[in-house]
């Protein structure tokens, strides 16, 4: 199986496994906040708790002893204590599929852009890997744009495929993006 780097970095960003120590200011920057989690597939964080109980799975599938996602705080390189949010990866067979959390402060800087790629390219330099690709709410055209400055180009839309809690219970419409090789 393959696996991805536990640090990287790029240009402005520094990123590194999640620690259950980074809960309380990921929930302050992102994982409270129901603007920054509107069309993501978990409802807004009410309480640390269960963010550490889920950055403690993250730990275990970094270190091995389980499978899943595997997730990357980003941190600004000139400042590595200020979180920027997070992104990760689900690798399977011959594709990578992205996912990104960013904190509203950060918005509309590149930020998320430039983690993606790398991790675009990343996945793609990896012999086995031909597919990397990400969706987002047919809504949030922001984060199209994010995946069309990694590179991915929209290969069309996934009708009430993804349920974003904070919006509705409903399966809602996703915009599908990939680079394959």
């Amino acid at each position: 199986m393959i696996r991805p780097p536990e640090t990287f970095t790029t240009a402005r960003l520094l990123a590194r496994p999640p620690r259950v120590a980074d809960a309380p200011q990921a929930f302050a920057v992102y994982a409270s906040d129901p603007v920054a989690t509107r069309y993501l597939s978990f409802p807004a964080y009410q309480a640390v708790t269960p963010l550490e109980e889920f950055f403690h799975t993250r730990e275990n599938v970094w270190a091995g002893s389980s499978e899943g996602p595997l997730p990357w705080m980003l941190f600004l390189r000139d400042d590595p204590t200020q979180l920027v949010g997070s992104i990760g990866v689900t690798l399977n067979d011959r594709a990578a599929v992205f996912g990104y959390a960013i904190g509203r402060a950060y918005w509309g800087r590149g930020l998320t852009a430039e983690a993606l790629t790398w991790l675009v390219d990343w996945a793609l330099a990896q012999p086995g890997i031909f597919r990397a690709w990400a969706f987002c709410d047919a809504e949030n055209l922001a984060s199209a744009r994010v995946m069309e400055k990694a590179g991915m180009l929209r290969e069309g839309v996934l009708r009430r495929w993804h349920i974003a809690p904070n919006i509705s219970p409903e399966p809602r419409d996703c915009l599908v993006y990939a680079k394959v090789r």
